[in-house]
């Protein structure tokens, strides 16, 4: 629409199915490339896509007329059906339902890119259950565990 002008910035947060550390390296890289190109055919900013073997944060400036849940929705089932086409893992990959959405702001940029960036070395100190929590309540939102993502024992 002209004249619309729009900045938000979004993270979303998910996991594998049953969080099962099934996102290997090397092809790991490959499938957040992927999401990246889902996010540029839906004509959003992909501006980070990084995680771990068991979830993936992706970052993106999302324009008005995208809603939160559709870009979401389109990436997930768009990636893992590239993973399950790829056979990059044994049986059928899924991602497990639902996700965290949490929004910034210009001046945060930097900050939540590098947090992304450098996944790897923070899950060494902290569990995915930790940081999920710890988001939550950062952007108090109400929850109850019970309604979370299922944990591994």
């Amino acid at each position: 629409m002209p004249g619309t002008f729009s900045q938000i910035y979004i993270q979303y947060v998910f996991a594998v199915k049953g969080r099962e550390n099934l996102l290997l390296n090397p092809w790991r890289e490959e499938v957040f490339k992927y999401m990246a190109g889902i996010i540029k055919g839906k004509n959003q900013k992909p501006i980070i896509v990084n995680g771990v073997t068991d979830h993936v944060h992706v970052f993106v400036g999302l324009k008005p007329a995208m809603s939160i849940s559709d870009l979401i929705k389109d990436v997930k089932n768009n990636s893992s059906n590239f993973i399950n086409e790829n056979k990059f893992v044994k049986g059928r990959f899924e991602w497990q339902e639902g996700y965290g959405a949490f929004s910034y702001s210009h001046s945060q940029l930097d900050n939540v890119y590098q947090y992304i960036l450098n996944q790897e070395e923070h899950h060494r100190k902290t569990s995915f259950k930790q940081e999920y929590i710890s988001f939550l309540k950062k952007f108090e939102i109400q929850y109850e565990e019970k309604y979370l993502f299922d944990w591994i024992q």
